[in-house]
């Protein structure tokens, strides 16, 4: 890839949603829903101008909801195996068709998809979706599958817990009875035997707090006694290997892939090189939590990116909401060293709390040194979620998520700072709130500096940690240092995650200059954040000299062929622009 992924995560039923004045858990009618028809060419437009490259569109794949769509021909679901009134995105109902809550004409869904990823395509940008391998919802049923395609469990034999030619697996001779009510007369879910819960909750009475909407996919591994069965291949992989062309023929250039690791490492690998096969480009991403297994799932599964979460992201929400040490940030490159490229950076997704929620930060205009970092240490992509770079606070209780400081994916509602931002479809910036709108062109320099300097596209790294310790300018409990470079050119990356601004002296080692094939000396040298000039001394003998505001950070960088010998500063020293 000739760019540095800058993936934008938006939820095509929250994104658009103009309704001011939502209800604790409302319905479609009460709270409205966002069309894909809304997010138009000049939509995708301005989304692109924050420097994105690709968009994921989550929940585009029809699950299972309380809204009714029988005068479509597409069967009701139970209410009692469904969070909230929208459902779960993950909650998969069929695989092949897109959900009618997105769609203005829904016999026309599918198309009007379709249309949107040309839209996408025309912008410039790529489109990636969710694939959810794991798990599908309690009543699974494709009216929208191909001609000649079983749907999943349809040839079960479910008096066997196991078997290498089932979908599913389930608890013989028990009743599925979850810890959640089932309703009562007509409206009781009966599901006998029992199927095992999407996490891996092999009972017929999965809590609460469990996957009790979802059932678990059977890959071959006889979770009963361990064994792998894979040889003949299970008609699980051949299904999930059809779904992923069919979207791929769509036109979709990625796939996010949900809880990979509850998928058979052995299936990833046949299916994601068999897609590459046909379709070289197409990138796969895994959502996965175990450091221990990213290489296996990189260099074995094929994926192309993992999530970052369990190193850096928790790390940076550490330093930023716990008093947790910046220089723990080293830790974070090392553990991933050899797969820096292969790491999706984020400080937030649909899973997790809002940056500016009262239960994270509390306050966007201190997120810059932790999007620096993220988006700048490697190569990999960094992903944001929409709304955060409107500093969305996610206060509001929306029905079943609750108010816990994230923005729903269970409840039809609305996010206020997207409101704003889009406008009635205008994406103008003119109802948008002055720190928004401070927020929003922060959040468009420090990304589209991620593809216009190649030092961080395509650069090596190094970091200065090791030989600042003893530094007393710099305190490595609160300013973490590092170098980016390509060829002639060197940036010098400085962050503040403190609420005191500091002069730093930076020493940077003779190593550094041999390992990257730099020259030492005086250079004419810009601060990208500021668009500052000053000739500044970059030498091992000498320290590097800089100023950072609260909470801020500084790009500093070197064109080694601008030498400036003997020469005296020209220019005061910059500083950086402060929050708003």
């Amino acid at each position: 890839m000739n760019q540095k992924p800058i993936i934008y995560q938006l939820l095509p039923r929250l994104f658009t949603n103009p309704t001011e004045n939502c209800v604790v858990n409302g319905t479609i009618d009460q709270n409205g829903c966002g069309k894909l028809n809304d997010i138009t060419s000049n939509v995708i437009k301005n989304i692109k101008k924050l420097g994105v490259t690709h968009i994921w569109y989550t929940g585009i794949i029809e699950h299972a909801h309380k809204t009714d769509y029988t005068k479509y021909g597409i069967k009701n679901d139970n209410t009692h195996v469904i969070k909230g009134n929208a459902g779960s995105p993950y909650a998969i109902k069929d695989y092949y068709d897109v959900d009618p809550d997105l769609a203005v004409n829904v016999p026309k869904r599918i198309e009007e998809f379709e249309k949107l990823v040309k839209r996408t395509h025309d912008a410039g940008l790529k489109v990636i979706i969710d694939f959810v391998p794991n798990h599908v919802a309690r009543q699974y049923y494709s009216d929208a599958k191909p001609v000649g395609i079983e749907d999943l469990g349809q040839g079960d034999d479910n008096t066997y817990f196991f078997k290498q030619t089932n979908n599913f697996y389930y608890i013989p001779r028990q009743q599925f009875a979850p810890h959640v009510d089932m309703g009562q007369g007509d409206d009781f879910y009966n599901e006998f035997p029992a199927k095992a819960s999407g996490n891996d909750c092999f009972t017929a009475f999965p809590g609460e707090f469990d996957w009790y909407d979802t059932i678990k996919l059977n890959y071959g591994l006889d979770y009963g006694d361990g064994s792998r069965h894979f040889d003949p291949i299970p008609d699980t992989w051949f299904k999930m290997l059809h779904i992923l062309r069919y979207w791929a023929a769509k036109g979709v250039d990625g796939f996010r892939c949900d809880m990979v690791h509850m998928v058979p490492l052995e299936f990833w690998q046949w299916a994601i090189s068999n897609i590459k096969n046909t379709y070289p480009d197409i990138i796969f991403i895994a959502e996965i939590y175990d450091t221990n297994l990213y290489r296996d799932y990189i260099h074995i599964g094929g994926f192309d990116y993992l999530y970052d979460k369990v190193t850096l992201y928790d790390t940076l929400r550490n330093i930023q909401c716990s008093n947790y040490s910046a220089a723990q940030i080293t830790n974070c490159w090392q553990t991933v060293d050899g797969i820096n490229a292969n790491m999706l950076n984020f400080l937030e997704n649909h899973d997790e709390q809002r940056f500016a929620s009262m239960q994270f930060a509390g306050d966007a205009t201190i997120v810059i040194p932790s999007l620096i970092v993220s988006s700048m240490i490697n190569v990999g992509p960094m992903m944001i979620y929409a709304g955060q770079e409107l500093g969305e606070q996610a206060t509001d209780a929306e029905g079943y998520s609750g108010k816990d400081g994230r923005t729903t994916i269970f409840d039809y509602w609305s996010v206020p700072t997207l409101r704003r931002w889009y406008n009635n479809g205008k994406c103008d910036g003119e109802a948008l709130t002055s720190r928004e709108k401070w927020l929003r062109d922060e959040y468009s320099k420090i990304l589209s500096l991620c593809n216009k300097e190649k030092a961080i596209s395509h650069g090596s790294f190094y970091d200065l940690m090791y030989v600042n310790y003893e530094n007393s300018t710099l305190n490595p409990h609160d300013q973490y240092v590092f170098l980016r470079n390509f060829e002639n050119e060197t940036l010098i990356i400085a962050v503040n995650f403190r609420a005191t601004s500091c002069d730093l002296k930076i020493n940077v080692p003779r190593h550094a200059f041999n390992f990257l094939g730099i020259t030492e000396g005086d250079f004419e040298a810009v601060e990208l954040l500021t668009s500052e000039k000053e000739v500044k001394t970059f030498s091992s003998e000498t320290p590097f000299e800089t100023f950072i505001k609260p909470h801020n950070a500084v790009v500093w960088k070197i064109n080694h062929k601008k030498v400036k010998s003997n020469s005296k500063k020209i220019t005061k020293q910059a500083t950086c622009k402060g929050k708003k």
